[in-house]
């Protein structure tokens, strides 16, 4: 009854060697981890987290366990050979005489099933299951790389949070001071005092907070890799801001429907559920073995009574065991085993949708994130103009000094979000390849091509003059 492997079975294998080529190869990259003397790098990180992460050891120790199903199940179609000694002493009493003896059986026994429908049903079970189990611990792996590069690009999100409002900080203490200036020579009054002062304020209260989101994303990295870091290297703005190939949402779900690591599992638990369904149903058949038994006693323990001596016995034997009934036992696991199948069956199908749903919201969700880039680059180059005006405007007595303040906060709150846009970008586009299950190391070590040790995150926090005033600001046939 042995069954040939179907097509879809030989690709899921294929899949899964695949996807471990692709997670083995960051171990090829010649990386210098320079955690102790200098910033940490985002390959670095990972490596450290492939080691350290509680949650994916943990799910490879409970692969490993479970991987022991299929020799368990392949065990009940291979022969079994027990033995047995039987010693006892018997005593024989009659009305005036009393005879002891002491009887001793050896049994040997072969056991090889010829007919267990329901072993083999229960192998097929086995199989599925652990392939699904592995397709499962190869998602928590693909996990493992966004959770990784969430940790890195949020905390580079929180560096350049606290570097712009440093900057705003300072800005406005400036223009504070210069508020005072002009009050003291009479070409301002209190009131624009008391505004820059209460713009001050409110700019230190959110560095403060800024600050402290440092702190907890340096967290996050922390517990991925059980390892402190103080410092990590930052990413350039020349970074490609390009949207996702294929330009088509359908082609991407295509390849989510067909390549997603965790639909692929839920396909295969419909399978499993399907060999189990047969093996409670085999329940109801027959079963045949094939029996070689050695018997070797003194003649009164074999039933020898009109011979002396030891004696041997050899016996061949097919055995036939036709179920009947068992209390209705078979019939409720019967029952059983249907219900697990149509669960499996409609968290498949639960699966698919999120899977359609996800990719094609990730991949609009990054198309937005490349225009939100370019828009507010621009935005920079326009507010810096604005703040210039307004201060000029302000000093000739065009403008009034809510109108500088005004200016001022809005550079950098645009300042923000075009960095907010840069890291959506980055950890938008990791995702939508972990829905196309197309994610692994080779990504991180793209986006490390990009990253900079000399990053410094009060001075480059703002793009490059040139990447804020030469458009276009995106190479749309770049790669």
């Amino acid at each position: 009854m042995q069954r040939m492997p179907s097509k879809k079975t030989t690709n899921t294998t294929y899949s899964i060697l695949l996807l471990l080529a692709l997670l083995s190869t960051l171990f090829s990259f010649s990386v210098q981890a320079s955690i102790d003397e200098g910033r940490a790098t985002l390959l670095a990180v990972y490596q450290e987290a492939l080691s350290n992460d509680a949650q994916l050891l943990a799910a490879r120790h409970h692969y490993e366990s479970l991987k022991e199903k299929v020799p368990q199940a392949r065990a009940g179609l291979l022969p079994t050979l027990n033995s047995s000694v039987r010693s006892a002493a018997v005593t024989q009493e009659a009305s005036s005489t009393s005879r002891s003896r002491t009887d001793s059986v050896f049994q040997a026994n072969l056991i090889q099933p010829v007919l267990r429908t329901d072993r083999w049903f229960q192998l097929d079970a086995a199989q599925a299951t652990v392939t699904k189990d592995q397709f499962e611990l190869l998602a928590k792996e693909q996990l493992l790389i966004l959770s990784v590069a969430q940790a890195y690009f949020e905390t580079l999100r929180a560096l350049d949070r606290v570097a712009a409002t440093k900057a705003e900080e300072t800005a406005l203490q400036r223009q504070q001071l210069q508020a005072q200036g002009r009050l003291a020579n009479g070409a301002a009054n209190l009131t624009d005092v008391l505004e820059a002062k209460a713009a001050h304020d409110n700019a230190t209260a959110n560095r403060k907070l800024a600050e402290r989101k440092v702190g907890d994303a340096f967290g996050h990295l922390s517990r991925l890799t059980n390892r402190a870091y103080s410092s990590i290297e930052g990413i350039r703005h020349q970074l490609p801001i390009v949207a996702p190939k294929p330009g088509e949402a359908d082609a991407w779900v295509d390849q989510a429907v067909q390549q997603n690591l965790s639909l692929q599992a839920s396909e295969l638990a419909v399978v499993a559920a399907e060999h189990s369904l047969l093996q409670r149903k085999a329940g109801f058949a027959p079963t045949v073995d094939a029996v070689i038994s050695y018997r070797k006693g003194n003649s009164e323990a074999m039933g020898g009574l009109n011979q002396r001596g030891d004696i041997s016995q050899r016996s061949i034997a097919l055995e036939l065991n036709i179920p009947l009934y068992s209390g209705g036992m078979v019939r409720s696991q019967v029952r059983e085993a249907t219900e697990q199948l149509t669960r499996s069956q409609y968290e498949k199908e639960d699966r698919l949708r999120e899977t359609v749903l996800t990719t094609r919201n990730l991949h609009r969700s990054v198309n937005s994130d490349v225009e939100q880039v370019v828009a507010r680059r621009q935005s920079i180059h326009s507010s810096q103009a604005s703040v210039q005006a307004n201060k000029v405007g302000w000093q000739m007595g065009s403008r009034n000094f809510s109108d500088v303040l005004n200016a001022q906060r809005q550079l950098y709150t645009v300042v923000r979000e075009y960095n907010n846009a840069r890291y959506d970008f980055i950890i938008n586009t990791l995702k939508l390849k972990q829905a196309a299950g197309l994610l692994s190391p080779a990504d991180l070590k793209s986006l490390s091509a990009y990253l900079s040790s000399n990053y410094d995150f009060e001075r480059d926090f703002l793009p490059p003059e040139g990447l804020r005033t030469n458009l276009p600001l995106i190479d749309k046939d770049a790669s």
